[in-house]
């Protein structure tokens, strides 16, 4: 109906690939445009739709008292709110089998009146299959939380209950707005799917509870979906010790690491107990069972990259990168599955993320370009009176490149290993001969110091400063007798000063030659790689690094989340109350002696 909707919706089908989609632009509701021969409505197996929230004109043109199509037979919405008049246009536009998603705002779930009657008949008539909470503030021009409201007209008759989602805690942050991840959306979709209840996320709602509750259907009527309270234990505030409540309350843990519990605590008393080892983050990490926990969890990834490496090797040009991710995500989730104390879904999440940072334009790239991109390295060069729209990868004199696929970094490190250990060492000293000059600046040139005139207007000490001041001081031992021992140790403190800044140039120089050679021979390399080190490169050492690098990150996680949960509850029945006010009479009764003292 809007314009700038209909010419939207017509490119965004052209952009996917479906260019003969008939968009029609008019209004749904007073004149729909897919009709049966009869005129009818059209019906559909399926429809998804994400109608304008609370639309308040939806009545114009529209004779709900004889509609010829019988859309509102199950009631008339608001004549200022058309959440429902388009669920309803869409449910009567559905086949006998039929099945939707309608987007629409959290209020259609409890609103009263006129959409309390409208949501009634529509349970009791068995035509909503689902409901799914969404995160507030997903779409543009509201930041009002949504809901998708799932009808199927299949078994209609039949069912008995309703299947909710509160999805409404998995997203992030995206600018101003919220955006569901990867992840979020994988979740839903496997939830809904299979109908599978979790704690605090979904449940299975039986229609006779719904009517109990006067068929609202607000979610959180049936789910609570917030963080249980961490209570505190008096008994432990008083006489101290950790309550073993607590420490069953990491049963997840336990089981992952049967012995840990009972080398980490030891009972005090009944139901009490305290940490018998001072250095718990450590233990916790180097525990047998911890370190088996870690490689356990990376054999599951070593599998997964082992399986699809041929795979990877045969990308080819003209092949659908999208099916490639399908695949190797699918498969990533579904191992990870079996980890321990790990959700699979934010390891899922890992790999789509890197999918979207760099390895979707890496196989783009070879989908279109072959293995050989491997080998180019582009020579960056920016239009008169403007800078580089990129950032190079190697610069080489006035020259600088930029690498599409393999960044030197991964030549560097699989080539030439030893040439960058040398600029290391060298850089590493010439950081120490940096740090001990500027250590001797500090101390020196505050008032009187020795190497105060060798400042400039702005505070700096400069070599030419310093040769000039060191060449004074020599003159001063041979036309003046009057020198002092005082003066004898500027002198060596400017020459201990002037001798660093020569190292430091001299090091600086060592370390711009030995990078310059080392930038030369990469440059060298690249149109000598063959297919299997280009593929080495980006599948081993490129895609599989960083993977696995975030992985051990995310396993690391895991044990940080225990060591950081058991420091929390130390710290906080570590003094017990009796203990505290003990401490605090002997302070009064310091403060008490220091005032009778001072004679108040």
């Amino acid at each position: 109906m809007d314009n700038a909707t209909y010419s939207l919706a017509r490119m965004n089908m052209f952009m996917h690939n479906h260019p003969t989609a008939d968009i029609w632009k008019d209004n749904t509701l007073a004149a729909p445009y897919w009709k049966e021969k009869d005129g009818s409505l059209k019906r559909f197996d399926f429809a998804v739709a994400n109608p304008p929230f609370s639309y308040k004109a939806w009545g114009n043109g529209v004779n709900t008292a004889r509609d010829e199509f019988n859309r509102f037979e199950y009631g008339v919405p608001p004549a200022k709110n058309g959440d429902y008049a388009f669920l309803l246009h869409i449910l009567t536009s559905l086949k006998s089998t039929g099945k939707a998603a309608v987007i629409l705002p959290h209020g259609v779930l409890f609103r009263g009146n006129a959409e309390a009657t409208i949501r009634q008949n529509l349970v009791t008539q068995g035509y909503i299959k689902g409901i799914i909470g969404l995160p507030p503030n997903l779409f543009y021009g509201t930041g009002i939380p949504a809901c998708i409201i799932v009808l199927d007209k299949a078994a209609a008759a039949t069912r008995d209950g309703l299947f909710m989602v509160d999805a409404s805690k998995g997203f992030m942050k995206d600018g101003n707005k919220n955006r569901l991840r990867s992840q979020d959306i994988h979740k839903i979709v496997d939830v809904f799917n299979n109908q599978v209840e979790l704690p605090r996320y979904s449940r299975w709602v039986s229609l006779a509870e719904v009517a109990a509750n006067d068929y609202n259907l607000n979610i959180p009527r049936y789910i609570d979906s917030s963080e249980p309270e961490d209570l505190h234990d008096l008994n432990a505030h008083l006489n101290g010790g950790i309550p073993q409540g607590d420490i069953d309350a990491l049963d997840h843990y336990w089981r992952v690491f049967p012995t840990l519990k009972a080398d980490l605590f030891q009972e005090t008393r009944p139901g009490y107990s305290q940490l018998s080892i001072i250095n718990y983050q450590l233990s916790i990490k180097q525990h047998p069972e911890a370190v088996g926990f870690v490689s356990r969890t990376l054999a599951l990834y070593h599998q997964w990259r082992d399986y699809h490496r041929e795979r990877l090797e045969n990308i080819a040009i003209g092949d659908k990168p999208k099916d490639l991710i399908r695949e190797l995500s699918e498969d990533l989730l579904g191992r990870f599955a079996a980890a321990d104390l790990l959700d699979n879904y934010d390891i899922y999440q890992l790999l789509m993320d890197y999918w979207a940072e760099t390895m979707q334009d890496d196989v783009y790239l070879l989908a279109e370009s072959g293995w050989n991109a491997g080998k180019v390295l582009r020579e960056l060069v920016a239009e008169k009176g403007q800078k580089l729209s990129e950032t190079p990868d190697l610069v080489m004199g006035k020259k600088k490149y930029k690498a599409d696929l393999i960044p030197p970094s991964l030549l560097v490190a699989r080539y030439f290993a030893e040439k960058q250990a040398q600029i290391d060492e060298l850089q590493a000293d010439c950081d120490g001969v940096t740090q001990e000059l500027e250590a001797l600046i500090e101390e020196h040139t505050g008032e009187d110091g020795a190497l105060t005139e060798a400042q400039t207007d702005a505070g700096k000490v400069t070599k030419a400063n310093l040769t000039k001041l060191i060449k004074g001081f020599k003159q001063l031992t041979i036309f003046d007798d009057g020198e002092t021992e005082e003066d004898r140790e500027q002198l060596a403190i400017c020459e201990q000063c002037l001798d660093l800044f020569d190292r430091e140039a001299e090091l600086k120089k060592a370390v711009k030659t030995a990078q310059e050679a080392l930038d030369k021979a990469v440059l060298a390399k690249y149109p000598k790689l063959t297919e299997e080190e280009i593929k080495t490169l980006v599948i081993l050492d490129k895609w599989g690094g960083t993977l696995e690098g975030r992985i051990i990150a995310e396993i690391e996680r895991v044990t940080q989340q225990l060591g950081s949960r058991i420091k929390e509850l130390d710290e906080r029945y570590a003094d017990p109350l009796p203990q505290l006010v003990d401490e605090v009479e002997r302070l009064t009764s310091r403060v008490n002696e220091h005032l009778r003292k001072m004679g108040v």
